[in-house]
This record gives structure tokens, C-alpha cells and sequence, in this order.
């Protein structure tokens, strides 16, 4: 990827002295002061894990996203639970906002907001990143990459080019670890085992790793309405699971959506203790294109987060529109 790093920070060091002009999310945390007030330009996943992390470390941290809510991707329901959660930590948020200008200040930066200002000790951009591919001459190897920069791929990870694939970030299936982890294995299957696999056939799954995680996989609530699907919803808050109640860690819940006529699950979302693990009881059951009623009648063990997963696919109910 560029060097338009999807993280920027922007700040003064100990005894002042100035900070790198460019950090990326893994440099942030060469940081060796705890920022005294950290603002986030953003509203994304990232922002959030590292708005939590240095509000935990002391840190005031003021997020000042672009739209009326946090991750716009997720569904509302989700927003407004994670909202709520990092909200009671202490982190604020300014909603409808953008940076429109930075200057040093006191030691630190102002960030003018249209007629209003706000001051921090340290500024992190984390909005995004910009694929490199367009210094590297692809066009005289035959690539192509779409109007996005990504390198144009089939489901096999081949390029335009004779004898070339590209996996991970660059071929825009996903900017994660286990996706570009998945296109390694789908290549060497393919390559040196004589198989024939595809990306076509992979569910999207990812988790946000603030506390408590939240996970999902397959479509969300609002993909479902949008494709038209005949399906059947349930929703459990994580206050009915044994192990949160244990742990005393019982915000969030649990969502899962079933095609109606199929049997097959379309996605589940779950937000709340170790929703990041048990999203694998969803994710293994879709890939074996199994309905629902396998994963409802499986006997889980007590006291998981898993256990209840059954119980929550015993309350699917119509989808209203």
C-alpha cells in the first residue's frame, strides 16, 4: 500500500520536541508519552480499537466522524451498542464533522471545524488507504487494476497478465490478515495441488477487536433487506449468556439471519465477550452450506458464549419489512 497511510499522527513529542508527520496504525504505537488529548478523525473500525486502547491508557480521546454514526457499513442496532459502550469509557464524539484545517497550538495541534476550533495534543487521521499500483508500471506487464487502484483479479487470483496473481490487500478482497492468508492457500491449492478454488466461494468474516469484540459474518441485517430476501431474524441480548453474566461483561447481543425458504444462514453478527471466537460456529456451518438446523440442534457445551447460539436460532421469527 502507499504511503497515504490509513493513520497519521500529528502531535508534539516529550519536551516537544515534534513527532513523525506520517505514523501508520502499527508506528502509533512507537508513541512513548501517553497523548494527553487524542483526536481521531474517523469513524471506522480502526478508529474505534485505538480510540478505546489509549482512552484506557489515560488518554481523553475525542472521535470526530464525518456522518451521523459510527460504522456506517454495520447495521444500526450494532452503531448504537458500540457507540453507547465506548461512550460510557468517557470517549466523545462529534458527529456531522471534518477537519478542514491543522495548525500547531499550544504545544500541540488545532483543528478548525468550520466556525469552531478544537485542540489536542495529538492528531490521528485514520480514514483509509490508497493502493501504491500506480508507480509500478503494471500497464507494460498487461495487469490492470480497476478505478479504485486494486489489481483487477479472477476468483483464482489470476490477472490480465499470462502467469501472474495477485494476492492480499492489493486485489481489494478484503484488507485483513485471514483474507490475504485464504488467497495464499487458494493459489497453492491451485498451483501445486492440482485443485481448483476460488474466492468466489468465501464468506466475507472479520471481527473489530474493541472490548468486548464484535464479529460478524455474511451479510448484515441491512444487506438482507436490500437483496429482498424471504428471511427469518433472531436477536439475544448477551445478558441471557452464562458466561457474560459470569464475567459481568454482558453489553451487546447476538444477531442472526436464515433465508427463509433455503434453511441457509445468510449472516450472523455477534457483539459482546468472546464474540470474536464464537462467530466460528456460524462461519464453519455456512461454509458447510448446512441449514440452520444442524448448528440448532447441536449440543454446545455449558458455560460458553457458543451455547446460546442454539437457543438463538430456536427464536428466528419473519423478517419485517
Amino acid at each position: 500500500m502507499s504511503e497515504h497511510f490509513d493513520a497519521v499522527v500529528i502531535g508534539t513529542g516529550q519536551g516537544g520536541s515534534p513527532l513523525a508527520a506520517r505514523l501508520a496504525h502499527s508506528t502509533i504505537l512507537e508513541l512513548t508519552e501517553v497523548p494527553e488529548h487524542l483526536v481521531i478523525v474517523g469513524g471506522s473500525y480502526i478508529v474505534l480499537e485505538f480510540g478505546q486502547m489509549f482512552r484506557r491508557f489515560g488518554s481523553r480521546v475525542t472521535l470526530l466522524v464525518r456522518g451521523d454514526r459510527i460504522l456506517t457499513r454495520e447495521d444500526a442496532d450494532v452503531s448504537r451498542a458500540m457507540q453507547d459502550v465506548l461512550a460510557r469509557e468517557g470517549i466523545a464524539f462529534r458527529f456531522g464533522t471534518e477537519a478542514q484545517c491543522v495548525e500547531p497550538a499550544n504545544g500541540g495541534v488545532r483543528i478548525f471545524l468550520g466556525d469552531e476550533t478544537i485542540d489536542a495534543s495529538h492528531l490521528l487521521f485514520a480514514t483509509g488507504r490508497t493502493p501504491n499500483t500506480d508507480d509500478l508500471g503494471l500497464e507494460r506487464a498487461g495487469i490492470e487494476t480497476n478505478k479504485h487502484g486494486m489489481i483487477d483479479v479472477d476468483g483464482q487470483l489470476r490477472t490480465k497478465a499470462n502467469g501472474v496473481w495477485a494476492l492480499g490487500d492489493v486485489n481489494g478482497g478484503g484488507a485483513f490478515t485471514h483474507t490475504s492468508w485464504n488467497d495464499y492457500e487458494i493459489i497453492a491449492a491451485n498451483l501445486l495441488d492440482g485443485e481448483s478454488r476460488s474466492v468466489d466461494a468465501r464468506i466475507m468474516t472479520y471481527s473489530v477487536f474493541v472490548d468486548p469484540p464484535f464479529a460478524r459474518v455474511g451479510m448484515s441485517e441491512k444487506d438482507v433487506r436490500k437483496d429482498g430476501h424471504d428471511a427469518l431474524i433472531a436477536t439475544m441480548p448477551m445478558l441471557h449468556v452464562g458466561r457474560a453474566r459470569e464475567r459481568g461483561e454482558t453489553d451487546g447481543f447476538m444477531k442472526a439471519l436464515v433465508d427463509a425458504k433455503s434453511e441457509r444462514i445468510l449472516g450472523a453478527a455477534i457483539y459482546g465477550i468472546e464474540g470474536d471466537e464464537a462467530i466460528h460456529t456460524f462461519v464453519d456451518i455456512m461454509n458447510a452450506d448446512a441449514s440452520y438446523k444442524t448448528l440448532q440442534r447441536a449440543m454446545h457445551i455449558h458455560p460458553t458464549v457458543s451455547e446460546l447460539i442454539p437457543t438463538l436460532l430456536g427464536n428466528l421469527k419473519p423478517l419485517e419489512r
